[in-house]
C-alpha cells in the first residue's frame, strides 16, 4: 500500500472515530402519548426539552420525536385540559419514552346536559378570522418578499423496508445478504423498524432575486446509492423526488404523490377546511404563538388534516406546521403521510423555513405492517437577506460536471452536511456498494432489468427491449428483431444503437443504425442535450404512425380490429443537431432522404392517368423549437421521459421539401405548433389539454399531406383517435383538440363499495377540424396520387365536408391499482365502411 492510500485510510478511519464520537452525543427521545383514561393516542400535545426552544407536537395518533445535540436531561409535556409533567432523559442515548396523560380533574362534582344537537361549525370564529389575518400576510411572509435571498439547502431523500420480519436473513434466499437485514433503524420514527436501502444527498447553494425575478440553484454536492448496471438507480431516485415535491406551505397548492393538494393557508382555505384554536403557547423569548388544529370540510377531497402554530407579533407568520394527508382520499399505497415544517426568526424577526421533512408509509394492503418507509428531509441554514449580486450570478449556467459533482470526498460532507445520519444512514453506501458487487445480485438485477425495463446489460452494451424481439402484421406476418445499445461503459460521449428484423411473409430484412456524439461532455440522456446523431433505417411503417424514428413493434399492438394492411417500406437516411438551454428553450435540425415504397393494399401509388409509381422520394431539411418550462424528468442512464406538471410545454416545427437535390420529387413547407398543459381542477382532479395545428404549403401527393393520428389496435392511446382507421383522413390544414379529465375518484368516493375499491372516474373528448385546399385535391389535379380505395373502387381515405371528426369516452382506472377501461364512443362520419361506431380501450398505467 503506497503513502498516498494509507494517508487516505488513516484519514477514512479518524473521520469514522470523529463521526462516531459526534454521533454519541446526539439525545433521541421517541414514544406515545396517551390519555391516562381511556389510553389513545392524543395528537398535538406539546413534548420540549425543558430551558430550551427545542419541541415537537405529537401526531394524530400521539407519537413524538425530539432530538438534539444539547445535553439537556428532561422534557416537559402539557396538553390543555391535562396536568403537566416532566420526565427524565439520559443525555447522549437513544431512548423510548411512553408517557400517560393525567386529566387535570378526575372528578366532575355537577354534570350539565344542555343541550342533545351538535353544535354546527361556522365560518364566523376566532380561528377562521387568525387564518384570514395569515392570508392576508402571505406576501410578506414569503422569501420573495425580500428583494435577494440566499440560503444553503441540504436535500435528502431516504426509502426502507419497514417492519422486515427477523425470519427473513434466516431464508436460504437472503442468508448471504444477512449484514443488509442487520442495519435496522428502531427509533426514528417510533412504531417502525426501518432497513435503510436508498439514500441521495443534494447540497446547494440557493439565491432569488425579487426584480427581475430570477432563481438559481448552484449545485455544490451530490451523494446517491447506486445499485449498479443492472438497476436505473437515478430514474428511480427521480421518481421518488417527483413524489416528494418539496413542501411550501405559503403556495396556495401542495404537489405532493403527483396530486394537488390544498394549503391549509391558500386564499380559499376556509372554504374547504375548518379551524379550531386548540391552545396558546409562550416561548421561552417570551414570544406567543397559538396553535390552530384543522380538519377537511369534505373528508373526501385532496386535502390535509393537521395542526399550525402562528406568530402573534404582527406578522402572522407560521412558525410551526404538521400535516398529514386526509386518509380518506383515493390514493395507491400509501398508507399514511405526514410533512413537519419548523420555521426560525430572521435577523428582522421574521420567520423562513428552517426543516421540511415529508415522510409515508407505503404497503400493499393496510393491514400487512411491513411495506416501504420513505422520507425527504430538506434543511435550509446560513439565511441571508439583501445582499446583491452580480446579474451574471442569477444566470442558469453549469457550474460543474456531473462527475466532479458526485464524487466528492466523505470530508466534504462531514464539513457541509447540514442535518446528521441516522447510524443506519451511515452505513448504507458501504452496504450498497457490498451488494452490487455480489455475484448473486447482479444476477437477480439483470433478471429484473429484463423483466421490467426489457434491456438485457452485457457492460459495455445492453440487448433489448425484450417486447420487439416478436410480432405479427399482414406485410411481414411473423417478425422477429433483435436489437441493443451501447451503455455509459462504453463511452460516455460516443452512443451506437441499431436492430436487425426479419418478416417471413414478405421475406425482407429490416434494420436500423445509428450513431450519436455528445457535444457537451454530458451523455445525449441527460438535461441538457446537446448532440448530433447520423442514421439510416429500412423498416415498415403505417401511415400516420410516425410517433418516433425508432417505431417500437410491440407483441401487444400487433392485435388490430378491422381491416390493418395499409404500409410502407420505408428507407431513411438522416442527420439531427438537438441542443437545449438550461432554461428548458430547445431546438432542433435535421437532413433526411426518404423514401417510400408502398406494401400491402396501397400498392402501387397510381394517378388518375394509370400510370404506376413504386417509390416517392422526397428530400427534407426540418427546423424546431419547444419551451417547456420547468420541465422535469424521469431521468435514467439511457433513457429520460418527463415527467407531467402543471406547466406548459410548446413546440413549433418546420420542413421544407427539397425538389431537385438527392432526387427529391417534391417541394412544399410544412409548419405544425402543439401546445399541452395539464390543468388541475380542485377538488375534482385534473384535466390533460393538448392542442394541435398544422399546415401544408405546396402541390404533394397523399403520402405527404398530414396523415391524422389513428388508433386500431385495442389499447387506449391517449394522443391519438381510437376510432379512426389509418389512413381514414388526409389534409394540408388541421387544428386538433384533446381532453382527458380524471376526477381521482370525486364521485366514486361517494360510493361505498366504489370508493373501497378505489376506483377513479375519467372521461376524454377529442375533436379534429381539417380540410384539403383544391391544389392538392387529386380530383381536380389528375397528376396526384389518387386516394388508397379497396378492391372493389370503394374510398378508405377522405378529406372532411366541414364537419369535425368528434368521439369520446368515459372510463374507469386504477382497476386493479393499474388498469384503466374506457367506453369510446365515435359521434360523426359514421357512414364510412370498416369503421367502429363504438368500443372498449384498454390502457394500462401505474398511478398512486
Amino acid at each position: 500500500m503506497n503513502l498516498k492510500y494509507t494517508l487516505r485510510y488513516l484519514f477514512l478511519v479518524l473521520f469514522l472515530l470523529i463521526s462516531a464520537a459526534v454521533t454519541a452525543q446526539i439525545t433521541v427521545v421517541t414514544g406515545k402519548v396517551t390519555d391516562g383514561g381511556n389510553k389513545e393516542g392524543l395528537p398535538f400535545v406539546s413534548v420540549a426539552f425543558v430551558g430550551s426552544t427545542t419541541g415537537v407536537v405529537t401526531d394524530t395518533h400521539g407519537m413524538y420525536t425530539l432530538r438534539t445535540n444539547q445535553p439537556y436531561t428532561k422534557i416537559k409535556v402539557s396538553y390543555v385540559g391535562f396536568k403537566e409533567a416532566t420526565y427524565n432523559v439520559l443525555p447522549g442515548k437513544e431512548q423510548v419514552l411512553n408517557i400517560r396523560m393525567i386529566p387535570s380533574s378526575t372528578q366532575l362534582n355537577e354534570v350539565s346536559i344542555k343541550s342533545t344537537k351538535k353544535t354546527k361549525y361556522v365560518n364566523d370564529n376566532p380561528a377562521v378570522a387568525l387564518i384570514r389575518k395569515v392570508i392576508e400576510n402571505k406576501p410578506r411572509n414569503r422569501p420573495e418578499a425580500y428583494d435577494f435571498v440566499e440560503y444553503k439547502e441540504y436535500d435528502k431523500i431516504q426509502f426502507s423496508l419497514s417492519n422486515i420480519s427477523d425470519k427473513i436473513k434466516e431464508k436460504k434466499l437472503f442468508r448471504k445478504y444477512k449484514f443488509i437485514f442487520e442495519n435496522k433503524d428502531s427509533t426514528t420514527y417510533p412504531g417502525k423498524t426501518l432497513l435503510p436501502i436508498y439514500l441521495k444527498e443534494q447540497l446547494a447553494q440557493v439565491y432569488h432575486r425579487k426584480n427581475p425575478e430570477a432563481t438559481r440553484s448552484v449545485i455544490l454536492g451530490e451523494k446517491s446509492v447506486d445499485f449498479g448496471p443492472g438497476f436505473d438507480t437515478e430514474g428511480v431516485g427521480q421518481y421518488f423526488k417527483h413524489l416528494y415535491e418539496k413542501v411550501d406551505i405559503y403556495d396556495n397548492s401542495i404537489m405532493l404523490l403527483g396530486r394537488q393538494f390544498l394549503s391549509p393557508i391558500a386564499n380559499t382555505a376556509p372554504t374547504y377546511y375548518k379551524f379550531f384554536i386548540t391552545d396558546t403557547l409562550t416561548l421561552d423569548n417570551g414570544k406567543k404563538l397559538v396553535q390552530l388544529s384543522f380538519t377537511p370540510r369534505n373528508t373526501n377531497d385532496i386535502l390535509f388534516e393537521g395542526e399550525i402554530y402562528i406568530t402573534l407579533d404582527g406578522n402572522y407568520a407560521v412558525q410551526k406546521a404538521g400535516l398529514v394527508i386526509n386518509k380518506n382520499i383515493n390514493v395507491n399505497f400509501v398508507r399514511s403521510m405526514n410533512v413537519d415544517l419548523d420555521f426560525e426568526p430572521n435577523a428582522d424577526g421574521r420567520y423562513h423555513l428552517s426543516r421540511s421533512n415529508t415522510f409515508a408509509d407505503f404497503g400493499i394492503t393496510a393491514k400487512r405492517k411491513s411495506g416501504l418507509f420513505g422520507t425527504r428531509t430538506v434543511t435550509v441554514k446560513n439565511y441571508a437577506i439583501n445582499i446583491p449580486h452580480n446579474d451574471t450570478l442569477y444566470q442558469a449556467s453549469a457550474e460543474l460536471v456531473d462527475e466532479e459533482l458526485k464524487n466528492r470526498p466523505e470530508s466534504f460532507w462531514a464539513q457541509n452536511r447540514l442535518d446528521t445520519l441516522t447510524t443506519a444512514e451511515s452505513k448504507v453506501y458501504k452496504n450498497i456498494d457490498s451488494l452490487v458487487h455480489m455475484p448473486s445480485f447482479r444476477r437477480t438485477a439483470d433478471i429484473i432489468n429484463l423483466l421490467f425495463a426489457g434491456y438485457k446489460n452485457f457492460g459495455k452494451f445492453e440487448v433489448g427491449p425484450a417486447s420487439t424481439f416478436y410480432s405479427f402484421n399482414p406485410v411481414e406476418g411473423l417478425r422477429l428483431r433483435l436489437g441493443g445499445r451501447t451503455t455509459a461503459d462504453f463511452s460516455k460521449r460516443i452512443y451506437f444503437e441499431g436492430y436487425g428484423a426479419y418478416g417471413f411473409r414478405d421475406k425482407k430484412w429490416k434494420g436500423y443504425f445509428a450513431t450519436s456524439y455528445s457535444l457537451n461532455n454530458k451523455s445525449i440522456y441527460r438535461f441538457p442535450q446537446h448532440y448530433i446523431r447520423a442514421s439510416v433505417q429500412r423498416d415498415t411503417k403505417v401511415p400516420g404512425q410516425e410517433l418516433g424514428f425508432i417505431q417500437e413493434d410491440n407483441v401487444l399492438l400487433s392485435f388490430k380490429r378491422g381491416r390493418n394492411d395499409k404500409y410502407y417500406y420505408n428507407d431513411s437516411y438522416r442527420i439531427d443537431y438537438v441542443s437545449e438551454f438550461e432554461n428548458h428553450l430547445s431546438y432542433k435540425l435535421g437532413f433526411r432522404k426518404l423514401m417510400q415504397t408502398p406494401a400491402g393494399s396501397l400498392y402501387p401509388f397510381q394517378n388518375t392517368f394509370n400510370q404506376t409509381f413504386n417509390t416517392l422520394t422526397v428530400t427534407e431539411l426540418s427546423a424546431g423549437i419547444r419551451y417547456a418550462p420547468n420541465e422535469q424528468y424521469y431521468q435514467g442512464k439511457l433513457h429520460r421521459s418527463p415527467i407531467i406538471n402543471q406547466y406548459p410545454k410548446f413546440s413549433l416545427d418546420y420542413t421544407a421539401g427539397l425538389k431537385g437535390p438527392l432526387d427529391g420529387d417534391y417541394s412544399y413547407h410544412k409548419l405544425n405548433f402543439r401546445a399541452e398543459k395539464r390543468f388541475y381542477v380542485a377538488p375534482a382532479g385534473f384535466s390533460d389539454v393538448v392542442g394541435e395545428s398544422s399546415r401544408t404549403f405546396g402541390q404533394v401527393p397523399y403520402p405527404l399531406l398530414n396523415m391524422h393520428r389513428a388508433n386500431q389496435s385495442f389499447a387506449y392511446v391517449i394522443d391519438a383517435y381510437n376510432l379512426m382507421n389509418f389512413l381514414e383522413f388526409v389534409s394540408d390544414k388541421s387544428v386538433n383538440i384533446i381532453i382527458d379529465h380524471h376526477f381521482g375518484g370525486f364521485f366514486f368516493n361517494k360510493v361505498p363499495l366504489l370508493k373501497k375499491l378505489k376506483l377513479r372516474e375519467t372521461a376524454s373528448f377529442k375533436s379534429l377540424w381539417s380540410g384539403l385546399s383544391s391544389n392538392n385535391n387529386p380530383s381536380l389535379h389528375p397528376n396526384l396520387y389518387q386516394f388508397p380505395a379497396d378492391e372493389n373502387g370503394v374510398p378508405i381515405t377522405y378529406t372532411m365536408n366541414g364537419t369535425p371528426y368528434v368521439e369520446a369516452s368515459v372510463g374507469i382506472e386504477n382497476i386493479f391499482k393499474f388498469i384503466r377501461v374506457d367506453y369510446v364512443k365515435r359521434f360523426t362520419y359514421l357512414d364510412h365502411p370498416d369503421i367502429a361506431k363504438w368500443g372498449i380501450r384498454v390502457k394500462v398505467k401505474f398511478d398512486f
